[in-house]
């Protein structure tokens, strides 16, 4: 019986690939049909698929968890993928970014917003961009709203490239980084030993369902959470009572499993509108203009109150 992977050996294949206008609906089958092929090798984990999310984020993120670096470089490697890839390319834009970042660290994938820099560093100058890596990540922790980074070398044979992950607490904050002087006069200064340089956005969390504030940045993970869950717990909560208990495993029999499930997706559906309006009602919360630790607490506490009322409230109802 094999054991565990630790969190030192366990790696994540992080790929970032852009898709032809007209092609996504496409891509999205190809993507089904490869995660399918994928989901019986040994070593595999799981994967996260995040879906475009334009303007901010353009491209498709894969995220593809092994239980070690050989069994990740095996998929990599593999004829089963090399011909999915070779399928797939004609709705694609240029080449994908593809990257194995070892887990147990800060900066991996996902964050409320990211960014998946790789560089391409001439021959024999590789001393010269650590220390330069050095400088850049030493100016980019003391950036608004950082809150992870991971500097990953190439693995010989899979990636030539040097990848950093930068880990950001809002879409403002990460573009106020990559768009600052400071960061500009840097980039000029690695400019004599790097050949190559690409950086692209990835963003997760429950982004599709909050618009942001007219001025502020995008909603913090943790407030979309909390949002989320102060709506979903009795939105579930009453399709139990009224409709999944006493109708679908009530009168229609059926089993536990397929009426969870169509209580999830009801639950889903129902999210998509209400998530929204209430959004747009907490927005002087979720979006303010300007950071306040006394608005963050007084959102906060406000919804921890309705946690509140709303246990009681169905504790009695039952």
């Amino acid at each position: 019986m094999s054991s565990a992977p630790t969190p030192s050996s366990a790696v994540t294949i992080v790929t970032q690939t852009r898709v032809l206008p007209g092609f996504e609906e496409a891509f999205s089958v190809w993507q089904e049909q490869t995660s399918a092929s994928i989901a019986a090798l040994p070593g595999f984990l799981g994967q996260t698929l995040m879906r475009p999310s334009p303007p901010a984020q353009v491209d498709w993120v894969i995220l593809q968890r092994f239980e070690s670096t050989a069994a990740a470089i095996a998929w990599l490697n593999s004829p089963a993928r090399l011909a999915r890839v070779a399928g797939a390319q004609s709705m694609l834009v240029g080449r994908d970014d593809v990257h194995i970042v070892p887990d147990g660290g800060s900066g991996v994938l996902p964050a409320a917003v990211s960014a998946v820099i790789s560089t391409r560093v001439k021959p024999g100058q590789e001393l010269a961009y650590r220390a330069w890596e050095q400088r850049i990540a030493s100016a980019q922790s003391k950036a608004p709203g950082f809150q992870g980074y991971r500097f990953e070398p190439p693995i010989p044979g899979v990636q030539d490239d040097w990848l950093s992950i930068l880990r950001f607490d809002s879409e403002e904050n990460l573009q106020g980084w990559l768009n600052s002087p400071e960061r500009k006069a840097l980039l000029a200064e690695a400019e004599p030993f790097t050949e190559e340089f690409h950086a692209r956005i990835a963003r997760s969390g429950f982004d599709q369902w909050f618009a942001g504030g007219a001025k502020g940045p995008a909603a913090a993970v943790w407030k979309q959470n909390m949002l989320v869950l102060m709506l979903l717990y009795p939105v579930v909560f009453l399709f139990g009572i009224t409709v999944q208990n006493p109708l679908l495993t009530g009168w229609a029999g059926l089993a536990f499993p397929v009426a969870l499930f169509i209580g999830n997706v009801v639950s889903v559906l129902l999210l998509n509108y209400l998530v929204p309006w209430t959004s747009a009602r907490f927005s002087w919360w979720l979006s303010p203009p300007a950071p306040s630790r006394a608005n963050d607490l007084r959102g906060a506490a406000i919804i921890l109150a309705t946690y509140a009322v709303l246990i009681v409230t169905f504790t009695f109802w039952l």
